[in-house]
Parts: C-alpha cells; structure tokens; sequence
C-alpha cells in the first residue's frame, strides 16, 4: 500500500502530464491536459496563464478532477485519479515551477508572458491508484488534506449464506470465503457482477 504523498509524488514525477475536468459558468463540462508541476505531503501545484478560460472555470468553481495514465497499454498501465478543492496562490512559486520544470522556458520565454502566470495548488481531495500491470488488478482510495474517503465499492452483509454464487462470478477473483464472505477491496474492480448475482441481496453497495 502507498500513502498519499507516494501517490501524489507519482503523479507528478511519473505521469506529469494529466487530464484535468472542470465546468465553465453555465454547468458545461471541459477538459484539457495540464501538467503537475510541483507537489508535496498533502497538495499538488499547477500553473495557468491568467488570460486563459481554464483559468476563469477554476475561479468558477474551485473544484476539479484529474487522470493521468502511464504505460505503453491498457495492461501495463498505472492510473491515477484525483478530485477536490483547488486554491490560487499567485506568482510566488512560478520560479520554482520553472526550476523544477525547465521545458517552461520555452513555452513562456518572455517576463511579459511570465506575468501573466499564476500557481494554484489542489489542496483538499481524495482519489484512487489503480494498477494494471498486475491480475487481478490492484486499487488504492487515498484522501488528503484532511479529506475522508468517500467508500466505493460494494460490502457483504451478515445475512450472507455462502452459497457461492458471487465467488464463481466475480471477474477478479476478489471475494473470500468465510462467515459472510468477504471482498478484497484491494482487488475489486467496482463492477457490480456480485450484486447482480446474489439471490438472497445480501451484497450492499457503498
């Protein structure tokens, strides 16, 4: 298991580049690709130039989510993903994200576009880590910022009579016998097939 900053560091020195999700002014959802550029325990840092519309849906909501992937295909493929509350900090840091980040030169090579460059820092959020390269595949919910994690999932109730049923239909191989069964968590892929194939409904979703 990895902790937080372990994720949080992966994401930005392993994956950098990352989709991020927000809504403009009227609700409408928009994506593009930014990178993480610097990043600590508890937040990540990103940079925008203040002429650009990311900027006005950040201030719209103070809220976005994020993937990012690596990996050369689906099966060899490590998948963060990141949601929660967003601040702007200003120009303070714009010359350690170029430090750290010098490709930024050439993106912005004059101080009068560098002026217009401004860092907002994830600070509160909660997330998953999943990773393909191994079967069944492994998945990690972390929070930070003093965010709780949201459960996901699904949970075998007392009333279970271990007939079997959601063991043999599971694709993951991720429930354990016992008195109820039990779900490996770690394992499970979220796909409902349990819940579907219980006969006496004694699988909850979360």
């Amino acid at each position: 298991m990895m902790n937080a900053a372990d994720i949080l560091s992966f994401l930005k020195n392993n994956i950098h580049s990352t989709v991020f999700a927000t809504n403009d002014k009227d609700g409408f959802p928009h994506t593009c690709v930014i990178d993480i550029m610097l990043c600590d325990d508890t937040s990540i840092y990103f940079l925008t130039s203040k002429g650009k519309d990311f900027y006005n849906r950040l201030n719209n909501q103070l809220f976005v989510s994020i993937s990012g992937m690596k990996g050369n295909d689906t099966l060899s493929t490590v998948v963060v993903s990141v949601r929660g509350k967003v601040r702007e900090l200003g120009n303070n840091l714009v010359g350690e994200v170029f430090r750290q980040n010098p490709y930024m030169e050439k993106i912005y090579p004059t101080s009068a576009s560098r002026e217009m460059l401004t860092v907002f820092q994830l600070f509160e959020g909660e997330g998953e880590f999943f990773d393909l390269r191994q079967q069944p595949p492994f998945h990690q919910s972390f929070s930070f910022g003093g965010k709780e994690v949201t459960p996901i999932g699904y949970k075998i109730l007392d009333t279970c009579n271990q007939c079997g049923k959601c063991l043999s239909a599971c694709p993951s191989k991720c429930i354990e016998q016992g008195t109820p069964f039990h779900i490996r968590e770690e394992n499970c892929i979220h796909c409902g097939t349990c819940y579907k194939t219980c006969p006496y409904t004694a699988i909850r979703k979360l």
